[in-house]
């Protein structure tokens, strides 16, 4: 399973340089929605999300019976870094890789 790693969704760069600060405002422990507006090439794409902390996916995990066999929280791998602002997306982690088996 790989979803996007629920810091991001927790909080955001103070700058958009490789060194800025990564800030949590608010409450990274409570469920809530938000949304982001991307736009790329002439087209605008809105994503509706709920952040949940990590520890909702692992209770999930757990109610279904299931044993996690190995976790991963991989960077941004060096051949997707096309800015030096893109940096700062190696220092926290980018996604959650988990592998959860039946016993």
């Amino acid at each position: 399973m790989a979803i996007v790693h629920p810091i991001n969704s927790a909080g955001s760069f103070e700058q958009a340089s490789s060194d800025g600060r990564f800030i949590i405002q608010g409450d990274y422990l409570g469920a809530f929605q938000y949304a982001d507006a991307v736009e790329r090439e002439g087209l605008a794409m809105t994503f509706h999300s709920e952040h949940r902390p990590l520890e909702t996916y692992f209770l999930a995990l757990e109610q279904a019976g299931l044993l996690v066999e190995a976790l991963r929280e991989p960077a941004l791998p060096e051949h997707a870094v096309v800015s030096n602002a893109a940096r700062r997306w190696q220092r926290i982690p980018y996604f959650l890789h988990l592998r959860a088996v039946r016993p």
